[in-house]
């Protein structure tokens, strides 16, 4: 994968902090990434894990959902193709199993500004109940980036969530924050108390300061030197 090594370092690296950060289901759930706009892309196999996946475990792909597929591509490919297709600006997508968000997407709810990450993603998720099952065809992967539209991810409820970022940096912090988001706001319903949210002005300054690239690159930063502290092993891939 010529040109795509150090974006799939970081996918990988990426792919250890969404295991850490809860998004493990055995070898299930995906992570891809590309340079924006271009129609090569490449993804975690079917057959690892977040917590273990390797740069060789990383398949080649293109976006045109007509071309021959990897005999290690996850089934869930035509997910990743469709978004791609559909969002040019994307360079990196998170699918997972994540269970706070799974279960919030199964609430009839909205994500609020209860947190920081609840006043960047209020608004910004959206839902697809078209079906729960596993996305084998571009149709329903077309679907899916339809119901994502302009936002930053989209609960398929019943079975989980997909997040798209810029590039792979920011697919992986949303999908972390999107996670915590949910999980805070999940323990506030279940308190039966009422709660305050971030009024409109502290959303739009929080979303201005907070989520600025700058930042998100600094929480990457935060992320990756975590991850690389928890798994050695990662020295050897550079």
């Amino acid at each position: 994968m010529p040109g795509l090594a150090a974006l799939v370092v970081q996918a990988c690296v990426g792919a250890r902090a969404l295991s850490a950060g809860g998004h493990d289901d055995f070898n299930q759930g995906q992570i891809s990434c590309r340079r924006p706009g271009a129609g090569e892309f490449t993804i975690k196999g079917a057959l690892t894990g977040f917590d273990e996946v390797t740069p060789a475990d990383f398949v080649a792909a293109v976006v045109d959902p007509a071309a021959p597929v990897a005999a290690k591509a996850p089934p869930e490919l035509p997910l990743h193709q469709a978004i791609y297709a559909a969002r040019p600006e994307i360079g990196g997508i998170v699918h997972s199993h994540a269970p706070a968000g799974l279960v919030f997407g199964a609430l009839d709810a909205e994500l609020e500004p209860l947190s920081h990450e609840g006043a960047l993603l209020a608004g910004a998720v959206h839902r697809f109940r078209d079906t729960s099952n596993t996305v084998l065809t571009i149709e329903v992967g077309a679907a899916i980036a339809k119901s994502l539209g302009e936002g930053v991810a989209v609960f398929l409820v019943n079975h989980g969530s997909v997040i798209a970022g810029r590039s792979v940096r920011h697919a992986v912090v949303f999908a972390l924050m999107l996670e915590r988001a949910c999980r805070l706001q999940l323990d506030a319903l279940a308190s039966g108390r009422t709660y305050s949210v971030s009024n409109a002005i502290d959303v739009i300054a929080k979303r201005d300061y907070i989520f600025a690239d700058l930042s998100v690159r600094s929480y990457w930063e935060h992320t990756n030197r975590r991850v690389r502290r928890e798994h050695p092993d990662i020295e050897s891939w550079t």
